[in-house]
């Protein structure tokens, strides 16, 4: 097998070698499900920076990664005998094709609006099946919640775009730009009025600045924009301009501190007019 070609069956059989009790890596063999989701993490992240950049000799690396711990996880559950890379190969096919029946099946669905909407059906009728099963805390009244199952560590601006998505299917939205702009002001006030009273309450202060993040997160996903994508590019943007007042900072041969902020504001805006010029 060590010299056999390249193929899924080889990765599964050096999965297991790594994985070897007797002769495998010390690393490999003290791991567990939990010891490598921060490894997941980077790894999926990884592969988001490789498209980013357009750089797909770097992607088809980290696409590898990716897929490893895919790899890893199966012959976790190999071995506890929950699973393995069979069963995850079965469960995903016969999820695709269940969720799209305008391709597999007979079903009319022509517009995205009508494939997003069967999409959030069929993942509604998964989580009724759920409630068969012992839902615990996403319990609501022995009924399963419409939030249940949203990953407690996608990072939060997934996170709460996943919330407000699950919540419009069925119907707790709001209609229009105008009502979805109106909640962004209505919570820029409260922040306002939080840091104008007479004490300053911190806790009040942060519960509020979290209910604008909340609206704005909301107002990009009336604009179908995912915005953990529009606030990379924004962290993107900002360092590539940060750099270019750093490099004005250097040649004029004073530090930082001995620049005024109206000084550092116009290197800033002299960056922003050569990028208008490429």
């Amino acid at each position: 097998m060590l010299n056999e070609q390249a193929s899924i069956e080889k990765l599964r059989w050096i999965m297991t070698q790594l994985r070897n009790p007797t002769t495998g890596c010390p690393w490999d063999i003290k791991q567990d499900f939990a010891s490598i989701t921060s490894h997941t993490l980077e790894e999926a992240y990884e592969v988001v920076d490789a498209i980013e950049q357009g750089d797909f000799v770097e992607l088809e690396k980290e696409l590898g990664d990716l897929l490893f711990q895919v790899i890893f996880y199966s012959e976790l559950g190999k071995e506890q005998q929950h699973f393995d890379l069979d069963t995850v190969i079965a469960a995903i096919c016969e999820k695709l094709i269940r969720r799209h029946p305008h391709v597999f099946a007979q079903a009319s669905l022509q517009t995205d609006e009508e494939i997003k909407a069967n999409w959030e059906n069929e993942k509604a009728l998964e989580r009724e099946q759920k409630n068969q099963q012992n839902v615990g805390k996403d319990a609501v009244l022995g009924k399963l919640s419409i939030l249940a199952d949203i990953p407690k560590n996608l990072p939060a601006l997934s996170q709460a775009a996943k919330i407000q998505k699950r919540c419009s299917h069925v119907g707790f939205d709001w209609d229009n730009m105008p009502d979805v702009f109106a909640k962004i002001e209505e919570e820029v006030q409260e922040v306002k009025d939080e840091l104008e009273a007479d004490s300053l309450d911190k806790k009040a202060l942060a519960e509020e600045l979290g209910d604008l993040m909340f609206a704005v997160v909301n107002l990009c996903r009336h604009a179908k924009e995912d915005p953990e994508t529009l606030l990379r590019q924004a962290n993107k943007k900002f360092s590539k301009r940060f750099i270019g007042v750093e490099e004005q900072v250097n040649q004029s041969g004073k530090s930082f501190t001995e620049h005024d902020l109206a000084e550092l504001e116009h290197y800033w805006q002299q960056v922003k007019i050569q990028e208008k010029k490429v």
